[in-house]
């Protein structure tokens, strides 16, 4: 009988993988956080234009670790030297990305996380601050212009500045009510055309230029008014409440997804846990 003699390690035409460091606890946790970071990199480009530019970053990455593994200097160098100056580029050409990730780490978008911090800043607030906030005249707005087919496009305000958004439109800075609402959107009003931008029970300005989300995941039939929602929703940390001018049916998008065909009992519970 043929005795077996064990290998010392891995001896694969003549590549001996000697001295490999030993993996600890510290070194797992790295692989997840990193594995994290790339999986909500990828949900950010899923459907966009650059997706096949993340892919092949993900490609040059890989190839570098690997020709570096196997002391390829040469190309080790290349790739090296083309890594450190595609750093550059790639800050600019993944600049709306970039900004869409560092408003998901900045804000909270999250039902829990908001409630969790109305139960941590309750405190904070004075007495005369302490109500909650009246959505009647948001909810009755949209009911008529529901059943009416007026479409509607109202942006609720939270965290962010949306300044730059107010800009592009018309101040109101009035106080909300139903028929204001509803006489901003009439079909013949001249500041029906945009969106009209809310914070609290304040209008701030009407016929605002929203930016048109790029996914390309959208549901196709989705009109301009619907991807506006979709696209201001990506970008800052709002909710965009759509009233569709063909259907009626009332939909509501947040942080890049819509959920549509909701009720006006269920717009009221949505608003009044999110929006502080």
């Amino acid at each position: 009988m043929l005795d077996i003699i064990p290998l010392p390690l891995l001896d694969i035409a003549g590549w001996k993988l000697q001295g490999l460091p030993e993996l600890r606890w510290a070194d797992m946790f790295d692989i997840l956080l990193v594995g994290i970071l790339i999986y909500q990199i990828y949900k950010l480009v899923r459907g966009t234009n650059v997706m096949r530019i993340f892919w092949a970053i993900i490609i040059i990455y890989i190839t570098w670790m690997v020709v570096s593994f196997f002391d390829m200097k040469l190309s080790a160098t290349i790739l090296e030297q083309f890594i450190s100056i595609g750093l550059i580029a790639l800050v600019v050409i993944f600049q709306p990305e970039i900004r869409r990730f560092l408003l998901l780490i900045g804000t909270k978008t999250d039902v829990r996380q908001n409630s969790l911090r109305k139960r941590i800043l309750f405190w904070h607030r004075k007495k005369e601050e302490e109500k909650t906030l009246n959505f009647d005249a948001y909810i009755q707005a949209c009911m008529h212009m529901s059943q009416s087919k007026t479409g509607a496009l109202i942006v609720f305000a939270r965290q962010n500045d949306v300044d730059d958004i107010i800009a592009t439109g018309q101040s109101v800075n009035a106080h909300v009510s139903a028929p204001l609402l509803e006489a901003l959107f009439f079909k013949n009003s001249p500041l029906h055309d945009g969106a009209v931008i809310v914070r609290g029970e304040t209008i701030l300005a009407a016929r605002c230029i929203l930016p048109v989300s790029s996914n390309n995941e959208i549901d196709p039939n989705l009109g301009l008014r619907h991807r506006s929602a979709i696209g201001i929703s990506e970008v800052s940390d709002v909710i965009a409440v759509i009233v569709s001018e063909e259907t009626g049916a009332i939909s509501y998008a947040v942080a890049g997804e819509i959920r549509h065909n909701v009720s006006p009992l269920q717009l009221r519970q949505y608003l009044e846990e999110n929006v502080l």
